[in-house]
This record gives C-alpha cells, structure tokens and sequence, in this order.
C-alpha cells in the first residue's frame, strides 16, 4: 500500500463526515475542529482527485454522484477500522495482565498474597512471570515488572514497594545457644552466598568475616539460596521482604540488618497514564501488609 497515492486520513474523514451530515458545521462539531478546517480538508480530498465532491445545496451542503459514492466506501472502512481497534480493545481488556517477577520474590513475597487480591478482586486474572532476565516491558508485553535494585532504571516509572534490607538469617537450631553479636561469633558456620550476590559478600566481608578463611558456599540462584537456609544448611545473607513469614513463624531468626538507602523491589511500568486494571494492581500492592 503506498498512503502517497491517497489523502490524508484525516482529510478523508473530514470529508465522509460532511458528507454523511451535508453540513460543514454539523462535521466540524463532530470531530471538534474548525467549519475552516473541514472546508479544507475537503478542498484536500478535491484537489487530489481533481474534481468536485460537495456543493452548496440550500444552506447546506451535499455530495456529488462521485462524492456520495466515495463517502459510501469511506464509510464502510471507517467502520471497519473502528471495528478492529474495538476488538483490539477487548483483547487488551480480557486477557489476563501479565507481571515479570524475580523468582524468589515470586515465590516468597507476591503468591502468599495473592489469594487476598484474588478474594478482592475475584475473576481479575493475573499472569505470573518469573525471572531473572532484564524485560523490555513493551515489546515483551508485560505490563508490570517487580524489580530488585535502587529504582533508577532509564525508560521506565519505578515506584518503591517493600525494602530489601540485608537480613543475615539462619535456622534456630544452626545457631542454637549463640549469643550473637557480630560476624565473628558466626565463624565457624557454613555460609550460603548467590551467585550473583557480590553486593552482599562484599557487605559481610567489610563488616569483619574473611570468608577465605570461612566454609562458605555459592549456589545457582536465590530460591536455592533461601531452600539451603531454611534447611539449615548455612547461614545466608537475605532480603528481609523475602523471609518475613519465615521469622514470624520461628523458621528462621534474623541474626542481623543492615538497610542500605534506596535499595529495595519496585514495581515499575512504562511511563505515561495507567489502564485501570493496572492501576488496580499496582494500588492493592503498595497498600498490601505483611501476611
């Protein structure tokens, strides 16, 4: 199709307009422009075909033969075309929203609550994607994504949901009868440690433990890290938000914190105005209290 061989669009859809209303000022209250700016358009649509569409008939106006039969067509694909973009719409409105998540934070944080959100909003359908990749949320089709970090991500609005403070954290029964302190009174432990977690290695090793010199293990990725703690087998450093249910629940103590400033999960999405189910979502998660 070369667009080069036809009208502008819109100078098109000024004309079928007038034509459809036979009034110039009934189209220009339509598409909420200028009696001018129709009066142009048609002159457009005119000048590239070469001959006349509208003439004055009474105080109106009214199309020729070949403009009728121009209107005529430009009115079936005009609805056509609305047609489209309506069933383009429902697609958007049904399918269900689609979130990318961390995998830890997936599992740990966002699905015990989910059964709240559901119960709220029963029939809203979410889909769920965990992983550690980065996304391009529009041309991936994700419409939200729950990210690890301190928010500054370029083409995109972060908003800060839960912080992830450092955590260490072990089993009650790993350091049973400890008084513990400092790094030092942990020593003798196993330690767990991510792959990816150089941040929180280099935390542990600034504040005093030679991890050379310590029995420390590194493991694929974060759910295996947390699978490793809560079965005892080393101590590990964690994001708080993660193992709140863990501590309540005595599975778990948190040995010691250390919050570094804007670190934290956010929830971000492409900038600009929010659907409403979108806006929903991110509302009912800013406002979601521990389980």
């Amino acid at each position: 199709m070369n667009w080069r061989e036809i009208p502008s669009l819109a100078s098109l859809r000024a004309f079928e307009v007038a034509a459809r209303t036979g009034s110039y000022s009934a189209a220009a209250q339509e598409l909420n422009v200028t009696h001018a700016a129709i009066a142009q358009h048609v002159r457009t649509v005119e000048t590239h075909l070469d001959t006349v569409l509208m003439v004055r008939e009474g105080r109106g106006m009214a199309p020729t033969d070949t403009g009728a039969a121009l209107a005529a067509e430009l009115s079936a694909g005009f609805r056509q075309i609305v047609a489209g973009v309506q069933s383009a719409s429902q697609d958007v409105a049904e399918r269900p929203l689609a979130i990318s998540v961390t995998p830890s934070f997936a599992e740990n944080w966002l699905m015990p609550r989910l059964t709240r959100f559901w119960a709220a909003y029963p029939g809203f359908s979410l889909s769920v994607h965990p992983g550690m990749e980065l996304v391009d949320l529009r041309r991936d089709g994700f419409d939200l994504a729950i990210r690890y970090g301190r928010g500054s991500w370029p083409g995109v609005e972060a908003t800060h949901l839960v912080p992830a403070n450092y955590t260490v954290a072990a089993t009650p029964s790993l350091v049973d009868g400890r008084d513990v302190r400092d790094f030092s009174d942990l020593y003798d432990l196993p330690w767990l440690f991510q792959t990816d977690g150089r941040e929180a290695q280099k935390w542990v090793e600034e504040s005093g433990l030679d991890l050379a010199c310590c029995q420390a293990h590194v493991v694929a990725t974060g759910s295996m890290l947390l699978s490793g703690v809560r079965a005892g087998a080393g101590v590990g450093v964690i994001a708080g938000a993660l193992i709140e249910d863990d501590i309540a629940a005595g599975r778990l103590v948190a040995l010691m914190q250390h919050q570094i400033e804007g670190l934290g999960y956010y929830i971000i999405h492409q900038p600009g105005a929010l659907s409403e189910r979108v806006k929903t979502l991110k509302s009912w998660l800013l406002s979601c209290d521990a389980v």
